[in-house]
């Protein structure tokens, strides 16, 4: 069997890593960073676990390879301007939107997307960064720096974020998790919850949006969707050509997980639909430390990424799957985490559903 190469050695690569090893695939992340020349076979396939990469001598071995899935796909939705023109295109609903050009005003933005806008880097920008909110109250401008450089999009006050993970495979076989309900503090991701049956009136239209997407893209491999619930309505918010953080409860909640699949897709094996198991949450660790006394918890299962602990940076995840509602809620009362978790766990338990 071929090697799988994943460029990017994060926590997402290491899962894929995992995600092989019982179907006997040797999924090898790199670094972005590495100096070595890799043995990279003619058969062997290429996937990644981040949207975009700097040169080094890693990431042009790999990216000059023949068989790097989805080579052409990445810098399409890396860039949030070639996102956004990929959405209109396809008449995908989307926030109103224009680029940022150097002579772009922010009286323009508030006359077009009205007193609150967003402003986002057009690359790099995740959990939060690069982002800039002008606010015509405070007759914010904007930065120079900037100009060239962003979008501007409306501010869209929604009722709640969504998002859908999917996975295409090389004959155009399409298949999909239920939509999950995330919580997202200061831009960060810190909670979701999978699945609510108040959300599948919203399934099949979130489905057919992102089929269509993929479908246009000939993408193969798990793709996600992140989207505003606005009223009956879904407007797309960001999409990630790659495995997401939102889909981490697939690990304990669904026979297959978004990793395996992954695998599979862009190896060429059988896709199947995923059985979902039970009612899954999933908490987000982020900039806090490890402590083992969670393993406590009835319910609970740890990944932790083995990476230095530091303020916003995500160190880790806990998954929760039970079809005893009464086991999650008790879970939620004993896991004792620092602010702003309270209100996470809070969110949560909210919204699992009634006994």
């Amino acid at each position: 069997m071929s090697v799988l190469w994943v460029l990017g050695a994060g926590q997402l690569g290491a899962m894929l890593k995992q995600a092989g090893m019982p179907l006997g695939i040797d999924v090898r992340p790199v670094d972005i960073e590495a100096t070595e020349t890799l043995p990279l076979s003619s058969t062997d396939i290429i996937t990644a676990e981040r949207e975009e990469w700097p040169e080094t001598a890693a990431t042009r071995q790999l990216s000059t390879h023949s068989n790097f899935v989805n080579l052409a796909t990445f810098p399409q939705l890396a860039d949030r301007l070639a996102q956004k023109q990929w959405l209109d295109r396809l008449a995908l609903a989307t926030a109103p939107w224009f680029p940022v050009e150097s002579d772009s005003s922010a009286q323009h933005a508030y006359q077009t997307l009205g007193e609150r806008v967003l402003l986002k880097r057009r690359r790099g920008g995740y959990d939060g960064k690069g982002q800039y909110w002008l606010k015509q109250s405070e007759a914010t401008e904007i930065p120079e720096d900037w100009k060239g450089y962003a979008i501007a999009e409306q501010a869209i006050n929604f009722d709640e974020e969504v998002s859908l993970v999917g996975v295409r495979g090389k004959n155009g076989d399409t298949y999909f998790y239920p939509l999950t309900l995330n919580l997202h503090i200061n831009g960060i991701l810190y909670a979701s919850i999978s699945p609510l049956d108040r959300l599948k009136p919203f399934q099949s239209k979130a489905e057919a949006m992102l089929s269509k997407l993929m479908e246009a893209l000939d993408y193969v491999g798990v793709m996600a969707m992140e989207c505003f619930r606005v009223g009956g309505d879904l407007l797309i918010n960001e999409l990630a050509p790659r495995v997401h953080n939102s889909g981490h409860w697939t690990q304990a909640g669904a026979s297959i997980c978004q990793f395996e699949n992954h695998v599979r897709a862009v190896t060429g094996l059988p896709l199947a639909p995923a059985e979902i198991k039970n009612q899954s949450m999933m908490v987000n660790l982020i900039g806090i430390d490890l402590d083992y006394e969670w393993l406590k918890i009835k319910g609970l299962e740890l990944y932790w990424y083995k990476k230095e602990v530091r303020l916003g940076r995500k160190v880790g995840h806990l998954n929760f799957c039970s079809g005893n509602l009464t086991i999650l809620q008790n879970a939620l009362a004993d896991l004792k985490l620092p602010k702003p978790y309270p209100e996470a766990l809070l969110w949560l338990a909210k919204n699992l559903p009634n006994q």
